[in-house]
């Protein structure tokens, strides 16, 4: 595996992360929106469950953004080794 490889896997960890945050955010932002005034929320989020989802993606991003300054770091390696 080279670091290329290591950078794609990295970007597609990142962009998972941020999916599962917008995704997130918006199940918590649609709560009770269609609800009108005589009739209860139909939709219920638990916001316990929400926040460890929005933290989940958090981390997934951090370690992903760690992965892809690891495959640079090892880049600049090999081409100091080269040149």
């Amino acid at each position: 595996m080279d670091g290329m490889d290591i950078l794609g896997i990295a970007q597609q960890g990142l962009n998972q992360a941020q999916g599962q945050f917008d995704k997130t955010a918006q199940r918590i932002a649609q709560v009770g929106l269609n609800a009108g005034p005589a009739k209860a929320p139909t939709d219920s989020v638990s916001l316990s469950d929400e926040a460890v989802s929005l933290l989940s993606a958090k981390n997934q991003f951090e370690t992903d953004l760690g992965l892809a300054h690891t495959a640079d770091e090892m880049t600049k390696a090999t081409l100091k080794l080269l040149g």
